[in-house]
């Protein structure tokens, strides 16, 4: 088990153990959305399908931090 801290939207900091399973979820949801916004800056992929396909992987990875991501991606903060 690995303590991780969280750092919640009113600025408490939690502490709590991540499992290996847990930590491999979050690398791959953050793998995941490095491929998509590579497709979606080369135009393989349009803005409805990137936020489409994010929402899906949310919930397939289950990050740790789902519950106060954004409903909604702004893409001027994707890098191009």
């Amino acid at each position: 088990m690995t303590n991780v801290t969280l750092i919640t939207p009113d600025s408490v900091s939690v502490k709590k153990t991540a499992t290996p399973e847990q930590l491999q979820n979050e690398f791959d949801y953050f793998q995941a959305q490095n491929f998509l916004k590579a497709l979606l800056i080369k135009g393989m992929l349009s803005v409805d399908e990137f936020m489409q396909i994010t929402f899906l992987n949310r919930e397939a990875f289950s990050p740790a931090l789902a519950e106060i991501m954004q409903k909604t991606v702004d893409i001027n903060q994707i890098q191009r």
